[in-house]
């Protein structure tokens, strides 16, 4: 092997050409193929409609998949019932048995598969330790706050040592605090055992939080599969651009193309240089897409130098703790956003009249909206 080169896992999962319809016309999932590593913890991420839950749902077994075949540990398990995956799931709603106690939910996986009692016993304390409840083994759900249902959701999962573990939005009834803490959690748990986690939301800060690699999907189709730092920086199309992060649009057409660059004339007035990331050539429309932490704003009259210099309106400011926001009407958007530093809001008055400045490298043009 050459210096430097990486060694990717073995696939444990592989979804190949699926398709999945309810009504015999509408595809929910469009020609799926992809390959989820051992070891990995991949999100899937998308609106409410765009096939994730779907596709959570075909690899868990609760739905059959309309074409093509899906494989866990090279063995085609379109045909196989649930219960014989080998795989923990973890729900939103907790599900679990209202009339058994903690130790017994976490028990239950065991029971089933027919664990010998002393052997069911001592994984029943190490998954007790493991979400660090050894003191409320012999309450019911009912006693316990949300957070703490799923944590025993989660160990009830992971006490059969599943080869995969799924997770449908399972942090979704939580408050703010308490969801980002299971965040850590989970993070935490999967990295110390070593599992293979599928995890399924639409908050796309969970899924930089918490993801080895994110799928972003919408309309049926992975937009753009790699880790969140590329998706961040690097996304393929508007959508993904969109969905990940805050974003600010400006339309426009393609003048030149140079390269790995492109100048582009806004719809609103003016002109830019962005990065040419997908374009069609000159004389088409593009959408260009800029993220707030990497615009400046300089006052009227201040000389700036560089390619990329538009004039705006101040619309609003919003103070939001570790930073503030700008609100600017640019080439026509109204709602062009400046992430600022805390207290840099209050020298911004509205309706003044500002510029913005922003590297043509932070600039991406992009397939129109």
């Amino acid at each position: 092997m050459e210096a430097g080169m990486v060694t990717l896992a073995p696939a444990l999962v592989r979804f190949s050409g699926i398709q999945k319809t309810y009504d015999g016309e509408h595809l929910v999932v469009k020609n799926l193929d992809l390959d989820i590593r051992k070891g990995e913890f991949i999100t899937l991420l998308g609106p409410s409609g765009s096939g994730k839950t779907t596709t959570l749902m075909m690899l868990a077994g609760f739905e059959v998949p309309t074409h093509g075949e899906i494989y866990l540990a090279d063995r085609p398990i379109k045909n196989m019932p649930p219960h014989k995956r080998d795989i923990g799931m973890v729900f939103q709603n907790y599900a679990l048995f209202p009339h058994l106690t903690i130790a017994e939910n976490i028990a239950f996986p065991l029971s089933v598969r027919k664990i010998n009692k002393a052997e069911a016993q001592e994984r029943v304390r190490a998954a007790l330790r493991m979400i660090k409840m050894e003191t409320l083994a012999h309450r019911r759900p009912g006693q316990l706050s949300g957070g703490q249902q799923q944590r025993v959701a989660l160990a009830r999962a992971l006490v059969f040592n599943p080869q995969l573990v799924l997770m449908d939005e399972p942090l979704g009834a939580l408050d703010k605090r308490l969801r980002e803490q299971m965040q850590l959690e989970i993070k935490q748990l999967h990295e110390t055992m070593g599992i293979t986690v599928v995890y399924v939301t639409h908050d796309q800060s969970e899924a930089l939080t918490m993801s080895d690699r994110i799928a972003v999907f919408n309309d049926g189709i992975v937009q753009q599969i790699d880790r969140p730092d590329a998706l961040y920086e690097h996304p393929v199309n508007s959508f993904v651009a969109h969905f990940i992060g805050e974003n600010n649009v400006l339309a426009g057409t393609v003048e030149t193309v140079d390269k790995d660059y492109c100048r582009v004339a806004l719809a609103g007035g003016g002109a830019v240089t962005a990065r040419a990331v997908n374009v069609s050539g000159a004389g088409a429309s593009t959408s260009l897409s800029v993220r707030p932490e990497r615009v400046a704003i300089v006052p009227d009259g201040t000389s700036s130098e560089g390619p990329n210099r538009l004039p705006a309106r101040v619309q609003n400011t919003i103070y939001l703790g570790d930073h503030a926001l700008a609100v600017l009407d640019v080439a026509g958007n109204g709602e062009f956003m400046v992430k600022l530093q805390p207290g840099a809001h209050h020298s911004l008055i509205p309706g003044e009249s500002v510029f913005i400045t922003f590297r043509p490298e932070d600039c991406l043009a992009l397939d129109p909206v």
